[in-house]
């Protein structure tokens, strides 16, 4: 490579990282904001899995009642032995963070369906489906 050629691409990648920076700078701090279809499909970012959300998308329902916030999540999805079942449910709270989770034996579980009790959680919480075949599906609501 010539000094010029280098020259004339090193200027183009710093402009570059110029225009990449800010966005990354507006994010949250302690947050890389992660594309959907990355590591995870939404009901609008279902990637290589486009139709599948109907049966691999998480359905959330949250209730609050004596300072308890309670989360329904269920998957409708076919519980079909090991051969296509869902994994797991896990939950997160408004920061991404663990709060709970429920694996699933499809020999013995019909249905994914999990639930949880939070005591004095209000935001939002995300819900994660694991499908053997179709990967991780992410969906939230508010609580």
């Amino acid at each position: 490579m010539e000094r010029r050629d280098f020259i004339r691409l090193s200027a183009a990648g710093a402009a570059a990282v110029g225009l990449i920076t800010p966005a990354l700078a507006g994010a949250e701090p302690g947050k890389q904001p992660t594309p959907p279809g990355d590591v995870f499909y939404t009901k609008d970012s279902q990637g290589r899995w486009a139709g599948k959300a109907a049966t691999h998308l998480p359905v959330i329902e949250a209730g609050k009642a004596d300072g308890k916030t309670t989360v329904k999540i269920t998957t409708p999805h076919e519980m079909k032995g090991y051969e296509h079942y869902i994994v797991k449910h896990v939950l997160l709270d408004k920061d991404y963070k663990f709060l709970n989770e429920r694996l699933f034996d499809p020999s013995k579980d019909p249905v994914a369906i999990s639930e949880f009790s939070l005591a004095g959680y209000s935001g939002t919480v995300y819900a994660l489906s694991l499908c053997n075949k179709h990967d991780l599906w992410l969906s939230s609501a508010e609580v």
